[in-house]
């Protein structure tokens, strides 16, 4: 399997709204795979409603899945440590 190497990106602040269609659209035109998580504002009792969505190979969106932990996991440990 390739190497492919994650890196967190920086917020960007546009004008432009787009919703959820628009942006799965634009994610399959310029990427072999992409994995989109989301969640719902939190209810009075604190649940929320999480989805994923993936395009491309299942294993790719996997292993994308678990390189992004590992971004998650890196950060809290230089926090931590």
């Amino acid at each position: 399997m390739p190497k492919v190497f994650l890196t967190k990106v920086k917020e960007k602040k546009e004008s432009a709204i787009y919703n959820l269609d628009q942006i799965k659209r634009m994610l399959a035109k310029n990427n072999a795979c992409y994995v989109l998580i989301t969640c719902s504002e939190p209810s009075q009792d604190g649940k929320m409603q999480v989805e994923l969505d993936y395009d491309g190979d299942q294993n790719l969106a996997a292993y994308l899945v678990d390189g992004a932990q590992k971004v998650f996991d890196d950060e809290q440990e230089k926090q931590l440590g």
